[in-house]
């Protein structure tokens, strides 16, 4: 996918009818980690850059009832926030040790996680304790059916390299929605695996400074 470059940052307001969002490149997906079809799912996620961070916008529709944890907060980390409705960002820029990226996950309550992941062997990987200083935002649509997470990522806590035109990462993206045993998962590049942790799978974002 393609990330078009924007001079200006506004505040994030997971809405994909500003501005910021109408003209964002953007992908879709309706399978499943499998490649299988999703009857009544579908993510797509939207991309912008500026020269400080990744902008990112999950549109989320679902047809089961929002899973939601209890008591949330917006203001602490959410440690394991993936046992609940959640969109996903796996990014890297190590296209040699593959097995080194980020994780960034929002739910539609505005709750949030971040983590550095490493699955090389003997790996000392910081895990949740991690910190991006990444941002997000969320709503829902109160008729149901779909909700909106926004994240704005700082550069520097996903690549060595300064953002510019032409710079690629690697990156997959992901919905979960549900509860157990009926809970869905939607995959951008699919994994061919129970899990999502499969870095051989990512796709590639492109930042692009003009329009296709």
């Amino acid at each position: 996918m393609t990330s078009l470059y924007s001079e200006g940052a506004p505040a994030l307001s997971a809405d994909p009818s500003a501005p910021f969002w109408t003209d964002a490149p953007r992908v879709r997906s309706q399978a499943d980690q499998y490649g299988r079809p999703v009857p009544g799912y579908e993510l797509e996620v939207r991309s912008r850059w500026t020269k400080q961070d990744l902008y990112l916008l999950f549109i989320c529709h679902h047809q089961s009832p929002l899973y939601l944890k209890p008591n949330p907060s917006q203001t602490t980390e959410t440690n394991e926030l993936w046992n609940w409705d959640v969109a996903e960002a796996f990014i890297g820029d190590d296209f040699k040790q593959i097995e080194q990226y980020k994780e960034f996950e929002v739910s539609p309550q505005g709750e949030w996680v971040d983590l550095a992941i490493n699955r090389l062997p003997h790996s000392t990987e910081l895990g949740v304790r991690w910190n991006s200083g990444f941002e997000v935002k969320a709503k829902t649509n109160p008729g149901g059916g779909v909700w909106y997470g926004e994240m704005r990522i700082p550069f520097s806590a996903i690549s060595k390299a300064a953002p510019h035109d032409g710079l690629e990462l690697r990156a997959n993206f992901y919905q979960m929605q549900g509860e157990l045993p009926d809970r869905k998962q939607i995959a951008w590049q699919p994994t061919y695996s129970s899990t999502f942790h499969v870095p051989k799978a990512f796709g590639r974002i492109r930042l692009e400074t003009q329009p296709r």
